[in-house]
């Protein structure tokens, strides 16, 4: 038996089997791209499916999502536990292989793959953390942070945009550890990509500083020894990062190769026995020989060895860098300092814009957590998101000289920047956290999805809210982002009213497991008495009145100031008001129904909601009788003092709202 080519056959026909039985999938990508997989994992990839998420693994990317069943098969055959019936459920409600790969659902994924291009960049990320981790953690002789990052790609990820962003960062940076693996098979849904896509993509990605590499898999469709060399060469080059341009068959072996109709949906029963036929395959269905298993056996005994050097070093590295090497494995735990008990945080004593009181919080951050690390896309001064050196801590800006540095230029590459930010935050050792204005909240919104969907605790700054931006214009001023954001399972959303609940949101967002968008102003905001660690709850109490209110005026960040004088307004008029913050919805959803009526009193239906953002948010707290104050059109150019009275937002106006709120719930 020839065991390599019997094992890179299973590969492609388990794959077809399983989109098969399913009777959906791609099986295209598994049957073109199988030699690859198989090379890389065989020879080259560094793990160990006994313990899958050592620090010191190698890092595998499927960018090209739908090729899930290849790296399912890959999973079987590896040892990573997956039995042939989770092969057999592909594509099924509760199965362990799901239709594209889900970070946390099943052991061995690395990442959430599906949104073309995204992995990519989650690749790139990677690559940037286990740069910036080995700059500040190896030492002579003690290389406790060395692996690469390798990606599978096809033409679809190239074509997406996000990859030109994330590739231009790569080169730029030097990221010389990662290896894009690109599945050339000239093939798209819609047919030839001669219609799409006929950029000569060698000199695209030399032009981007990476090295260029190219293995002939069309008139040698299992040459693993040219891959071999390919991937040996990559390697070796650690200045520039690698893309090896595999010229492939989508759909090899079956009487589809070459064809999209092989790419989107299963081949039919016929055309499966005749890709068996053709490759030569003559087992049960979703069966190998024991050989092919032994076989990837001894890949996995090499990893296993390789994880057991490595602890024998760490040994020494305590021994030698105990300071070091308890930072390192802290920073790999995901330890951080007692937030919760850091009151230093809450001191603010004049008006400050929330991005100023931000800022603040972050520096104090930034020096109890040596993780922490990110940047802006090229907004840095407005967005006020750099950690400043001290005379103790020197946090420098990351670059292809100085991996070591915390402060990141991620350039205009706003959906880059926050898919990077997740490739970050799952290779671990790292808090990340991004940079924009909000209104390019738009720009990151299909890698804030991800973040999600993963439950990665990523931090998004996003300066420069609402028509508080002024004289840039509408479109500049966010007036639907807030709603946007909001309606993300998962995502906390926090409008801070000002530095005490600025602090409580920074605070929020690195206790928990999940990603949290900071949404601040340009322009000054009052310091409130009552406000701080209640920010937590999502809402609370801002200013109460004595005895039962007649309304609740309730906002969120700049607005809150407007409800403050409004209900001193109201008072002079014999009404009694309660000012409710509500800066995170999210958080006050998650409160006790005790809690949430002790702020929102059923009884008290006259409402009034404030907001500079859409509306739409704010129904659910309104209810039948309240009133919103928000923005139904898009904004207009000029200064934010004219602005939010031009647009509605004045005390007056929350006032008269209060008492036709009031007036219909007699």
């Amino acid at each position: 038996m020839d065991v390599q080519k019997t094992t890179i056959n299973a590969l492609r026909v388990l794959s077809a089997e399983a989109i098969e039985t399913a009777k959906s999938g791609h099986p295209g990508l598994p049957l073109g791209c199988a030699p690859i997989a198989y090379a890389l994992f065989q020879n080259f990839l560094k793990f160990n499916p006994r313990d899958p998420k050592w620090d010191n693994r190698d890092r595998f990317v499927l960018s090209a999502g739908h090729g899930s069943a290849l790296y399912y098969t890959l999973l079987h055959l590896y040892g990573f536990g997956l039995a042939k019936e989770d092969l057999m459920q592909f594509r099924q409600l509760g199965s362990k292989t799901p239709g594209h790969p889900e970070y946390g659902h099943t052991v061995g994924i690395e990442t959430t793959t599906g949104p073309l291009g995204q992995g990519i960049a989650n690749a790139v990320g990677m690559a940037l953390a286990e740069a910036h981790l080995a700059a500040k953690y190896n030492k002579p002789d003690f290389p406790v942070v060395d692996h690469y990052t390798y990606a599978l790609c096809g033409d679809g990820c190239l074509e997406e945009g996000i990859s030109y962003e994330a590739c231009s960062f790569a080169g730029t940076h030097g990221l010389g550890k990662l290896i894009l693996l690109y599945d050339d098979n000239d093939i798209t849904i819609e047919g030839d990509t001669d219609v799409t896509f006929k950029e000569n993509i060698g000199a695209r990605f030399a032009a981007q500083n990476w090295q260029v590499l190219h293995v002939d898999l069309v008139c040698s469709p299992d040459d693993i020894d040219a891959l071999s060399a390919a991937i040996e060469k990559a390697k070796a080059n650690t200045e520039k990062p690698s893309i090896i341009i595999c010229h492939t068959r989508i759909g090899y072996g079956s009487p589809l190769e070459g064809s999209e109709k092989s790419h989107g949906a299963p081949l039919g029963v016929e055309n499966l026995d005749k890709t068996k036929q053709n490759l030569g395959w003559e087992y049960p269905p979703f069966e190998c020989p024991q050989e092919v298993f032994d076989h990837c056996a001894e890949a996995a005994k090499a990893g296993l060895d390789k994880e057991v050097a490595w602890k024998k070093m760490m040994v020494d590295y305590d021994a030698t860098y105990p300071e070091l090497a308890e930072e390192y494995r802290a920073v790999m735990a995901g330890e951080k300092p007692d937030l919760a008990n850091m009151d230093e945080l809450y001191h603010f004593e004049k008006p400050m814009a929330t991005r100023q009181t931000s800022a603040k919080v972050l520096n104090m951050l930034a020096a109890k957590m040596p993780q922490l690390i990110g940047g802006s896309a090229d907004l840095g001064p407005s967005n006020l998101s750099e950690m400043k050196d001290t005379d103790e801590i020197q946090y420098g800006h990351f670059s292809a000289n100085n991996f070591a540095g915390r402060n990141l230029h991620y350039g205009i590459r706003e959906h880059a920047m926050a898919a990077m930010a997740n490739g970050m935050q799952l290779h671990g050792g790292v808090q990340a956290y991004t940079a924009t204005f909000f209104v390019f909240s738009d720009y990151c919104k299909p890698a804030m999805r991800l973040s999600a969907l993963m439950k990665l605790p990523v931090t998004y700054i996003m300066t420069h809210d609402s028509i508080g931006v002024g004289e840039d214009g509408p479109t500049h001023q966010p007036v639907e982002q807030l709603i946007m954001l909001r309606s993300i399972p998962g995502l906390k959303v926090y409008r801070p009213a000002d530095g005490k609940e600025t602090a409580a949101a920074w605070v929020s967002a690195l206790s928990g497991n999940e990603p949290t968008v900071l949404v601040l102003t340009r322009q000054n905001l009052p310091q409130y008495e009552n406000s701080g660690k209640d920010a937590l709850n999502g809402g609370y109490v801002l200013e109460d009145c004595e005895g039962k209110a007649d309304v609740l005026l309730i906002g969120t960040g700049s607005e809150i100031e407007l409800c403050v004088k409004a209900k001193a307004a109201l008072a002079e008029q014999g009404v009694n008001a309660r000012v409710v913050s509500m800066p995170c919805m999210e958080e006050f959803e998650k409160q006790s129904a005790e809690y949430k009526a002790s702020v929102l009193p059923a009884d008290v239906k006259a409402r009034v909601c404030v907001e500079a953002g859409s509306p739409y948010s704010w129904y659910k707290y309104a209810g039948d009788n309240g009133e919103i104050v928000a923005m139904n059109s898009f904004g207009a150019s000029g200064p934010a003092s004219k602005l939010f009275p031009h647009f509605g937002f004045t005390v007056e106006n929350v006032v008269e709202k209060a008492l036709a709120s009031i007036a219909k719930n007699k």
